[in-house]
């Protein structure tokens, strides 16, 4: 992974993808800073990771996450994520 960043905000979910060939859930999401009301950063998820299964617990909370995303294979994606 290349370009790692760091972003600290709420993590909203746009679209559940498709999942993975061995049935992991996938979902394309937007981690919207705290500061900013419109400022965000869109990423995915990995293919057969366990951020499938964590990423969701923060949809739409009041929970405020830092997030480091980065680009794999030309698409920006989590790289890990912790409560702020």
């Amino acid at each position: 992974m290349k370009n790692i960043t760091q972003h600290t905000g709420k993590i909203r979910l746009i679209e559940r993808m498709p999942q993975s060939r061995n049935g992991n859930p996938r979902y394309l999401c937007a981690i919207m800073d705290s500061s900013y009301q419109d400022l965000g950063w869109t990423f995915r998820t990995q293919v057969d990771s366990s951020h499938g299964y964590e990423v969701p617990n923060y949809f739409n909370s009041d929970i405020d996450v830092t997030v480091t995303i980065g680009t794999h294979y030309g698409n920006t994606t989590l790289n890990s994520i912790s409560k702020a």
